[in-house]
């Protein structure tokens, strides 16, 4: 017989539920845990099979939160088939997004890489500019011009870092995997969120479309575009740890329901500007993770580009911060 719940265990659970530091922990390790296992997977073993990756990932995502909406745990909207079609070409974007990125990481180091994202965030506010009426502060321009000098002095260091031409070509393949990922993610944001207006999607009712959108598209791709010969499978699954491998993609995938539900939980027992000061202070500890874990190069010029970077995101949150405090203001009040 199960034995009831006390008032102790109700208000342990509570505190912990609507405490806002835990959330706030909680959503940069999974960041952490994310990034780390994906380039595991995609440098440690010369993994070359980027598909079958992002296929895995969405399978254990949609599993996931499948089990946890059973459970009660969390909700989103069931599938429609007319919704899923509007949906299609933002999926086919966020799966060029995820390709490229796969790409970028295996070429570049953590630090580098979630540097170098910064300039996304570029294209993305002046997308807004365009498309939605936004517009670009004098403070938001001084942290993207941080954006760019932190990457520019990243690239000094990864330039000093590499040792050979095949270093510096593995680096030069890097940025242009880098470069079409910033485009593509723009890209993926900026339509994504003008469907949204359209829907009335919530956090969840995005991931599930988008992760059981995608399976189909990744399977093809997988199954069209790479190498399936027992040789390359035993290439990107060595007997001596295919299975740490496999358990690294189940890991990542995940990891990608613990940030959606994480991000959630955060904005809600805190703020969405807490929220974005968070994502920003986050671009630090990913980044020292890729200097921890894996050789990522160490010198004068990658340790400041980092430095650089975070200082640009933390600039960019406060600019969005006071942006949004301004245009609360200038909202019309209505006398009762």
């Amino acid at each position: 017989m199960e034995k009831p719940s006390t008032p102790s265990s109700h208000s342990l659970a509570s505190s912990i539920t609507n405490s806002g530091p835990i959330s706030i922990f909680a959503y940069c390790l999974s960041s952490i845990l994310m990034t780390v296992t994906n380039k595991y997977v995609l440098s440690g073993f010369n993994f070359n099979m980027n598909f079958l990756l992002l296929s895995i990932q969405s399978i254990v995502c949609i599993v996931t939160i499948g089990s946890l909406k059973s459970l009660n745990i969390i909700t989103y909207r069931e599938f429609n088939r007319d919704e899923a079609k509007k949906w299609l070409p933002i999926v086919l974007l966020l799966v060029c997004m995820t390709y490229t990125s796969t790409w970028a990481l295996k070429y570049l180091s953590i630090p580098v890489y979630t540097i170098f994202k910064n300039l996304t965030i570029i294209l993305i506010a002046y997308g807004e500019v365009l498309w939605f009426g936004g517009k670009v502060t004098t403070m938001a321009l001084s942290s993207f011009l941080l954006m760019v000098f932190s990457s520019v002095v990243a690239y000094y260091g990864d330039n000093a870092a590499a040792k050979t031409i095949d270093d510096q070509y593995a680096m030069y393949l890097g940025y242009f995997w880098m470069m079409t990922n910033c485009f593509s993610s723009a890209a993926f944001v900026l339509f994504m969120r003008k469907r949204i207006k359209l829907t009335n999607f919530k956090d969840f009712d995005t991931v599930y479309y988008n992760n059981l959108l995608s399976i189909p598209v990744l399977l093809v791709a997988t199954f069209a575009l790479e190498d399936w010969s027992s040789a390359n499978l035993k290439k990107n699954f060595p007997l001596e740890n295919g299975a740490a491998v496999f358990i690294a993609m189940i890991i990542s995938g995940a990891s990608t329901v613990a940030i959606s539900y994480c991000s959630a939980w955060c904005v809600r027992v805190t703020s969405s500007t807490t929220y974005s000061m968070v994502g920003a202070l986050n671009k630090l500890p990913i980044a020292l993770s890729g200097l921890i874990f894996f050789d990522a190069a160490v010198n004068f010029w990658s340790v400041s580009s980092i430095f650089v970077g975070f200082a640009a995101g933390l600039v960019y949150a406060v600019a969005k911060q006071k942006q949004s405090k301004e245009a609360a203001q200038s909202l019309p009040t209505t006398n009762k």
